[in-house]
């Protein structure tokens, strides 16, 4: 008869086999072109579109962040910032998607979001292009050791095994299906993930209402705790000098609920703001087949995203009913999915289930991977320092690249007691206010110029650290989350720099009005990507050859 921790373990080691074999089996595919492995020749459909999207989105936050912030805190604060990220999931597939996927073609087929920055203001220096791939290099390295930290706790909290050894075992498992497979593979996988995902999701959340006795009685137990299911207050752990919350008679300790101000809601619902500027979910844009089945994917899309996020904090919450004193510290709180699954489920589904976190990580750190080796690839390598370079130069660069991420993000995660949700919190703000504000007027300001987009850049990631380390510790107005403050001061130095600088050449004002012209742009099969002549990124046609096509279309 083999053992509970036995049939778990052969459970994922199921999940792991599957997802290494479909990398495998995208490589040669990946490795025809760096516009196959950067970005699938745009030709992936809706559905792999959005589940993508959105399971990369998703990192271990949502199995893991999110249900232990409202295990820890209660329901306003993991609440409110759902409300956000479901709002802002919405506004960016309905105002960016469509857009992105026509304008990233139309400019010089941008196959990075560097790549697409740098062609919508002819920056023939590459000067944004090289921002844009450092500010990732640095935010990514820190999202990518979030998800090496769920991977480690998994692995402790299901079998007690060494922290750092498992941590580092699932980094080098996400490598290897990432630097052979390329976008398709990461698609691929992210498809499977997201399902299980979801599925995970919706097996404990279900399993935790039946083993509380259904909603009435964890709601009972709740009430008692004060602020703890309010949306305008929130719990308040009482916590000793560890940071351990005090247990008196058997029960938690909280002290008064904390006010939860309008300032504060809108503090958690600005990481909406975050997703205009999400390098993993606007490659997702760019990729997909047709413009046309933009819709269908934010319908699935959004679907997902809501149901999914109202199981995560319903697992917190009644997780603090069934267990109220097991989880004491924040960061062992982010671990009430994997004691939950462990707890009602055989030992064989429970694997599965919890599978569902490492698809999470995983999902979100290939991405972050591929797309970080793909920014300083592309758009440092080939864009400043090896113009001629081969696609197959500026694949080995990628994956150098890949190796110093694996490696920065290991160092991140080193510390077992980290916090996913506060490392997630930093790296979201950070893209989110440095590409936020420059996606939104690349695609609806024509005015808009490359000045501008560097000064927007460099300002959103500067107040992110300034804000984060400096000013929010002043507390009061000032304790707000740092996207907010940099995301509006980011906007705002696009504005004003653009407007005392010169205007975008005719040439930019063509294209941009080009791509706000509703023809449809035509599908590209996998033949034409393979076969045709596709321009690289800072290449651009010279006027000749753009005349000559304008002739020919005319003709």
């Amino acid at each position: 008869m083999l053992s509970s921790d036995m049939l778990i373990g052969i459970a994922i080691l199921v999940y792991f086999i599957v997802v290494l074999t479909i990398g495998f089996a995208y490589a040669k595919r990946s490795n025809s072109s760096s516009s196959e492995y950067f970005l699938g020749g745009r030709k992936v459909g809706p559905w792999f579109t959005a589940l993508s999207a959105e399971a990369s989105d998703m990192s271990g936050y949502l199995l893991m962040g999110l249900p232990g912030l409202a295990y820890f805190t209660g329901a306003a604060d993991a609440g409110w910032t759902v409300i956000g990220l479901a709002l802002g999931t919405y506004l960016n597939w309905l105002l960016v998607a469509k857009r992105l996927r026509r304008y990233s073609e139309v400019a010089n087929d941008a196959i990075t979001v560097p790549g697409f920055y740098s062609n919508r203001f002819h920056d023939d220096k590459n000067v944004v292009g090289t921002i844009a791939a450092i500010i990732i290099l640095v935010f990514f390295c820190v999202y990518t050791g979030s998800c090496f930290v769920t991977c480690g706790k998994l692995f402790n909290t299901l079998f007690g095994m060494d922290y750092s050894v498992m941590m580092v075992f699932g980094a080098i498992i996400v490598f290897l299906y990432t630097m052979v497979g390329g976008y398709l593979s990461v698609v691929a996988t992210d498809f499977v993930q997201g399902c299980l995902m979801f599925f995970a999701l919706a097996v404990v959340v279900i399993g935790s209402i039946t083993m509380a006795g259904g909603v009435g009685n964890t709601a009972a137990f709740l009430s008692d705790i004060p602020g703890y299911l309010s949306m305008v207050q929130t719990a308040t752990p009482t916590l000793d000098a560890t940071g351990t919350q005090l247990v008196e008679g058997g029960a938690p300790v909280f002290g008064m609920a904390g006010e939860y101000g309008i300032l504060t809601i809108i503090s958690a619902a600005s990481w909406g703001l975050g997703y205009f500027g999400m390098p993993q979910i606007l490659v997702r844009f760019m990729g997909i087949r047709s413009e046309k089945e933009v819709k269908t994917s934010r319908r699935i899309a959004i679907v997902w995203v809501v149901i999914s996020m109202f199981c995560a904090i319903m697992i917190g919450i009644i997780g603090r009913y069934l267990l109220p004193t097991e989880l004491l510290t924040q960061s062992a709180a982010e671990s009430i999915f994997i004691v939950l699954s462990k707890m009602m489920l055989p030992a064989f589904l429970c694997g599965l289930v919890v599978s569902g976190i490492l698809a999470a990580s995983m999902s979100s750190a290939s991405s972050y991977l591929l797309i970080t080796g793909s920014s300083v690839a592309e758009n440092i390598y080939r864009g400043i320092f090896k113009k001629d370079a081969t696609d197959n130069q500026v694949l080995v660069v990628s994956r150098i690249t890949l190796a110093a991420v694996l490696l920065f993000g290991i160092a991140v995660a080193w510390d077992e007691n980290s916090v996913i949700f506060t490392v997630v919190s930093y790296a979201w703000a950070g893209l989110g206010a440095s590409f936020g504000p420059l996606t939104l007027c690349s695609l609806y300001w024509r005015r808009t110029n490359k000045q501008g987009a560097i000064a927007g850049m460099i300002t959103g990631a500067v107040m992110v650290l300034v804000w984060h380390n400096l000013i929010k510790p002043l507390g009061g107005i000032f304790d707000i989350y740092e996207l907010l403050p940099a995301f509006i001061l980011s906007l705002l130095a696009i504005i004003i720099v653009s407007k005392l600088t010169a205007e975008p050449s005719q040439e930019i004002y063509d294209e941009f009005d080009h791509y706000m012209d509703d023809t449809p742009i035509p599908e590209r099969s996998l033949d034409d990507v393979l076969e045709g002549d596709i321009p690289l990124e800072g290449e651009r046609p010279a006027a000749s050859e753009k005349k000559s096509s304008a002739a020919a279309s005319e003709a």
